[in-house]
């Protein structure tokens, strides 16, 4: 095989639709619009699930069930790395001194302490933390409560 013996698979390529070419093509007259109505307008576009001004199928059906998505607050992960650059040695770390950094604001009032990053020194964390998190913060002589 080569590139100038490729060919299109059968049925790959489609001829565009001429519309409004006369009778013989089939396709005269109204050019596939039907007759007259809205729809057969030039510039005529409509939204979708537009039903002509009835009350639309998805309006007309009842609301039901509960989505806890919208109420349902992410915490803001907040790397080991960045604790390292913001606080002293032997602070101690509360959602009032992240806020207070900086870090974390009242948007979002979960926050949560996550292991990236090295870490020398010792803090105590009043802040939920992920396990690999604990173990570095407990390896350089913090703890964790």
């Amino acid at each position: 095989m080569e590139l100038n013996n490729l060919t299109n698979t059968p049925g790959a390529r489609h001829r565009r639709k001429r519309v409004g070419r006369g009778c013989g093509s089939g396709m005269g007259k109204t050019s596939t619009r039907g007759h007259k109505g809205q729809a057969a307008r030039k510039g005529h576009k409509q939204k979708l699930g537009f039903e002509g001004g009835q009350m639309p199928l998805v309006r007309r059906l009842p609301k039901r069930g509960f989505n806890n998505a919208r109420f349902n607050a992410k915490a803001l992960g907040i790397n080991l790395s960045t604790l390292e650059k913001k606080f002293e040695d032997l602070a101690v770390i509360t959602v009032e001194s992240l806020s207070a950094a900086g870090l974390s604001d009242n948007k979002r009032p979960k926050v949560k302490i996550l292991g990236t990053g090295e870490l020398t020194k010792k803090f105590t964390v009043k802040v939920p933390c992920s396990a690999a998190a604990k173990a570095k913060i407990e390896a350089a002589g913090g703890s964790v409560k």
